[in-house]
């Protein structure tokens, strides 16, 4: 069943997403070399930026990790990896300012956030429950269950496309932010634009693959019910 003609529709996402990991990577690795004209760590952009936006309580942490950073609306935090935090370099600028972004959306409520903000806990039961609903839903020749199963997954998938115009939107923000500020130049926003467009990859090639799975399901769940 689940190794079948079906998982064809997945594959060439899921090469996909293994791509978009090691362009991520790559990329930052590249422009981590080239540092910003500026002379500002990620951390003290990231300082900047938040206090430019009336954002003075929200802090600058550093966390563990290779590419961990992150916004944390619940702590209202921003979170950067040590590369990223110490760095100088145009890609722990881009990084920096993109969790701002973040920070930004959240102060202002923007719709997208809020939503995927919401969609945390259905989407985490969604993901868990999805496949066991549907395994026992085939092997029992429960249709029902299939397709509850698929129904918990479309939530999971549902977060995944809201996560695309939360980032697009944060990667605008930084870009349009470090500009206007001046912590890169002109010919310098085009390498951080490069740096973020990478990281969105990701999202777009996750949101593929969980689309693609769905699809897969549906199929899964019209065979069952021509079988029956």
């Amino acid at each position: 069943m689940f190794y079948s003609a079906y998982d064809l529709i997945v594959v060439p996402f899921f090469f996909l997403a293994l791509y978009a990991q090691y362009k991520v990577s790559s990329t930052f690795s590249k422009y981590s070399e080239v540092s910003a004209r500026g002379g500002n760590t990620g951390a003290q952009v990231a300082r900047g930026l938040l206090d430019a936006n009336g954002l003075h309580h929200v802090p600058v942490e550093m966390v563990e990790g290779r590419l961990s950073d992150h916004y944390d609306p619940g702590a209202k935090a921003v979170r950067l990896s040590p590369d990223v935090y110490h760095g100088y370099s145009v890609a722990s600028l881009g990084v920096a300012a993109h969790e701002v972004g973040h920070a930004i959306q959240h102060a202002n409520d923007y719709v997208p956030l809020s939503l995927r903000h919401a969609f945390v806990p259905v989407a985490n039961i969604g993901s868990s429950l999805a496949f066991p609903l549907i395994l026992i839903g085939f092997f029992l020749h429960w249709s029902g269950m299939i397709l509850l199963g698929i129904v918990f997954f479309s939530a999971a998938v549902l977060f995944q496309v809201i996560t695309l115009p939360v980032e697009f939107n944060a990667s605008n923000r930084a870009m349009q932010m470090l500009a206007h500020y001046n912590y890169v130049g002109r010919d310098e926003v085009g390498l951080v634009k490069k740096v973020l467009g990478a990281a969105a990859l990701t999202y777009v090639a996750s949101a593929l693959v969980a689309v693609a799975e769905l699809v897969k399901y549906v199929l899964i769940f019209s065979s069952s019910n021509r079988d029956e």
